[in-house]
């Protein structure tokens, strides 16, 4: 069973960096899909990065540039290394993994979309104050 377990998250002010950690448990091999969400209060969960099995990345757009996604499989963990932070991007940020991920060799982001199909963590709460 996979089980992804978030840390890193805390209060900074705009401008400021933190790098997220997702350390993910269950898969016996190291090329996998996976990839972080946040949902601020009111709003819908959306994707913020992927990270197939080949090592590609994607980004929503509006993140592009300030996040980073990254992973170390020596540990298991999955980053989300996060610079110049917005008050906008106050929210809960979640690590997920589609269960199919045979699948997901097809396209991570668009596997990692249908969210009643991944297995997620329980999040680490993200405040940026201005």
């Amino acid at each position: 069973q996979v089980q992804l377990l978030e840390s890193g998250g805390g209060s900074v002010r705009a401008g400021g960096s933190l790098r997220l950690s997702c350390v993910i448990s269950g898969y016996t091999y190291s090329g996998y899909c996976v990839g972080w969400f946040r949902q601020a209060p009111g709003k819908e969960r959306e994707a913020v990065a992927a990270i197939g099995s080949d090592g590609g990345t994607s980004y929503t757009q509006s993140m592009k540039g300030r996040f980073t996604i990254s992973r170390d499989n020596a540990v298991n963990t999955l980053y989300l290394q996060m610079n110049d932070l917005k008050p906008e991007d106050t929210a809960m940020y979640y690590c997920a993994a589609p269960r199919d991920q045979v699948a997901a060799n097809s396209g991570c982001a668009r596997a990692l979309a249908l969210y009643e199909d991944n297995d997620w963590g329980q999040g680490t709460q993200v405040t940026v104050s201005s």
